[in-house]
């Protein structure tokens, strides 16, 4: 089974909350307003600004800001931002990690397969997430957050 990291999935609902809401948003604001713990938004973040996504802003009406609107960032750029490279085999893109490849019948297959998966996930951006989510959102919980889905 193919499934992003919890902290993936924690990048992209906080890079949504900071596209959605106000131009600056602090990392207990955001906890707050999606029920994430702070200190895992805050390792995100942190994680976010390193890769170009988020910029911080220090001072009294400091917090973070998107660099870019949410059209502007494939789904694609911030798994591999959090994850590392998309890749579904240790064979894919010439890796040579793989125990068996000199044997391997299906080696050297896996790229395309690979490359169609990157490109589906580059054309889908997070405006297209946060769309998809519009009708729903999250009420601040002390552990986990509940999801509410508006009528």
């Amino acid at each position: 089974m193919l499934r992003l990291s919890k902290l993936t999935d924690y990048a992209v609902v906080v890079l949504v909350r900071l596209g959605t809401g106000e131009t600056v948003q602090t990392s207990p604001a955001i906890a707050q307003a999606t029920g994430i713990p702070e200190p895992t938004v805050a390792k995100v973040l942190k994680i976010l600004a390193a890769s170009g996504l988020v910029a911080s802003q220090r001072g009294a009406k400091g917090g973070y800001r998107l660099l870019r609107p949410l059209t502007a960032m494939p789904v694609a750029e911030v798994i591999t931002a959090i994850d590392g490279p998309i890749l579904l085999a240790s064979c894919v893109d010439g890796g040579t990690s793989c125990d068996v490849q000199s044997l391997c019948p299906v080696r050297g297959r896996w790229d395309p397969v690979n490359q169609a998966i990157c490109q589906a996930l580059k054309e889908i951006t997070l405006a297209d997430m946060a769309e998809a989510e519009a009708n729903v959102f999250f009420e601040p919980a002390s552990s986990a957050p509940v999801l509410h889905i508006a009528d």
